[in-house]
């Protein structure tokens, strides 16, 4: 899912064209999300698309690669569209949304188990659900335009899509930091927390794809990619290790803000406005609940063997807060609908919230399963 104001804005754009591009170019099979004035915003249309054409060329010799990518010049892909979520809760239409997820889901396990590489390009905006696409490819390329994020919280909602397993396997407590605030990572960043595996300017990606399409060798397209691969800055997220990593540990979200309190004041008046004062008053205004489900299960994703673990642990915390919890409606309400910056979380604050928070969302058992 996705937050943007500008792409929920106009995610009901209807188009002449096929909302995702299917077809082969030499040895590639590419699929191009095709909402660019949704900024690619998933529908469960898309995800289907998607997945009809990994099935189609699995066993096609002719086709080697696959490659991804996504229409204009603003993103892969927001997310999904959480107006249309909005719409499906509150008038009762959860059946749909259970098979949404249901549907992207079984995309996300399709393209991390893909026997044939997949090339996914991060270019721009890709966010919640574009995570899914791009962050479980085999070759996943950044650029200098790129921005990534899981950015659920901020409408009280929790990461999914896998994004859980990626956050757990980013170096130190980053994955917990960037589940937290929802922060957006720049293409330095995502290769410094294990997000891309690639940088390669956006002028390049053209004679990227060609030279995948058209090798007369039987160079592999990681090789291949290395030749366009470029050394970018340095990550601003990874020069913040020492106090994020301090901080983050602890166990609990009242204990990270307290030890981001002490640090903002450890650091004296010239500094006390800079990282650690700036997110705990972030965390602090963001929904409590979907704190809790997030810290917890960023850390239960770290001790999980599979990708697919991982997303069965979030298809149970999604559907809590889809059936049973008001924060997700209320969040979307306040940020995406009335858009009055407001929301009513329940509970209001960290201060209220209960030891076991977590559990019920845990422990949820959806009525319909997750996997087949």
């Amino acid at each position: 899912m996705s937050t943007a104001d500008d792409v929920q804005g106009t995610a009901a754009v209807t188009t002449a064209e096929p909302e995702v591009l299917v077809r082969t170019e030499g040895a590639l099979g590419r699929i191009t999300l095709n909402r660019p004035r949704a900024l690619n915003a998933l529908s469960v249309g898309m995800i289907r698309a998607v997945h009809a054409a990994l099935d189609a060329w699995r066993d096609d010799s002719d086709i080697e690669i696959v490659y991804i990518d996504g229409a204009g010049e603003r993103g892969l892909c927001a997310g999904g569209d959480v107006r249309e979520l909005h719409a499906q809760i509150v008038s009762g239409r959860s059946g749909e949304t259970v098979e949404f997820f249901r549907e992207e889901y079984a995309m996300n396990a399709a393209i991390a188990e893909y026997r044939k590489p997949i090339v996914a390009i991060a270019d721009g905006i890709t966010m919640g659900g574009g995570i899914g696409v791009a962050g479980h490819a085999a070759i996943r390329i950044v650029t200098e335009r790129s921005q990534l994020a899981m950015p659920e919280v901020r409408i009280g909602f929790t990461p999914d899509v896998g994004g859980t397993w990626l956050l757990a396997r980013a170096p130190g407590r980053l994955g917990e930091f960037l589940g937290l605030t929802g922060g957006s990572m720049s293409g330095s960043d995502a290769l410094s927390t294990g997000f891309a595996d690639f940088f390669v300017p956006s002028d390049r990606l053209e004679a990227l794809r060609d030279a995948l399409a058209h090798r007369a060798d039987p160079t592999g397209p990681s090789e291949i990619v290395m030749l366009f691969d470029e050394t970018p800055d340095a990550s601003r997220l990874a020069a913040q290790r020492t106090w994020i990593d301090e901080a983050f540990a602890a166990d609990t979200v009242p204990e990270i803000v307290a030890r981001l309190r002490a640090l903002a004041e450890h650091a004296g008046p010239s500094r006390r406005d800079g990282g650690p004062a700036a997110t705990a008053d972030l965390l602090e205004s963001l929904a409590p609940t979907a704190l809790a489900v997030t810290l917890e299960a960023v850390r239960e994703a770290r001790a999980m063997d599979t990708l697919r673990d991982a997303l069965a642990g979030e298809y149970r915390r999604v559907l809590w807060f889809v059936q049973t919890h008001p924060d997700l409606v209320e969040g979307i309400r306040a940020q995406l609908v009335d858009k009055d910056r407001n929301p009513r979380w329940d509970p209001q604050t960290l201060a209220e919230l209960a030891p076991d928070a977590a559990a019920d969302a845990r422990n949820y058992v959806p009525a319909v399963p997750l996997w087949d």
